[in-house]
């Protein structure tokens, strides 16, 4: 199990199997080989069914939402695309957290929201851990990712992300970094971080 007071520890990158030539490698092979075309596509389109042909039906939330713990023990709050706030035996946990109108690292290009967050950011009850899935603009957040870290709120994230969020203002003492098959524990909770290969 890893603390999450061990903080970020940029030595440990090169430790890792997974480091190779100074970068994170994926041991898994690619089977997308059309990387490209897939970068074009994110930016600038798709397929005729990108978008919705009717207005998806959205449920507004506030904190008051959440005063109360689920009933079943088990809630999970889709805030559009990667985002979720997931409740589960007394413990919240924010999943890669995107409120901003666009999922880009630019304003202009890029998935942009089909309507706002159900839940505005500034109505987002205390969470118990931000857990982060990988550092890719549409899950990685830079200015929600600001208003957490003002907050004061924890992190959990793959080794090697730490890094950017300490770049935001993050103190090391409230990230817990994990590589492959890692483990740390958030209450009652364990979080374990699982080989991945994206495309």
């Amino acid at each position: 199990m890893t603390d999450l007071s061990t903080g970020a520890r940029p030595d440990r990158r090169s430790r890792s199997p997974q480091w190779r030539d100074g970068k994170f490698r994926n041991r898994r092979p690619r089977v997308d080989g059309h990387f490209g075309k897939t970068l074009l596509e994110f930016f600038f389109g798709g397929s005729k069914d990108r978008r919705p042909k009717v207005p998806i039906p959205v449920l507004a939330r506030a904190s008051v939402d959440y005063d109360a713990p689920p009933a079943s023990g088990l809630r999970v709050t889709w805030l559009g695309h990667s985002t979720l706030l997931l409740e589960i035996d007394g413990q919240r946990v924010l999943i890669d957290p995107v409120w901003s109108e666009r999922a880009s690292p630019v304003s202009f290009a890029g998935p942009k929201r089909f309507y706002p967050s159900p839940l505005p950011l500034a109505e987002l009850p205390a969470v118990d851990v931000v857990l982060l899935s990988h550092d890719h603009a549409d899950h990685f957040d830079p200015a929600t990712l600001a208003h957490l870290i003002k907050r004061g709120d924890r992190f959990v994230a793959p080794l090697g992300v730490g890094a950017r969020l300490v770049a935001l203002g993050a103190s090391e003492s409230r990230i817990a970094e994990l590589d492959w098959w890692e483990s740390t524990d958030v209450g009652s909770l364990s979080l374990t971080a699982t080989p991945a290969r994206h495309f």
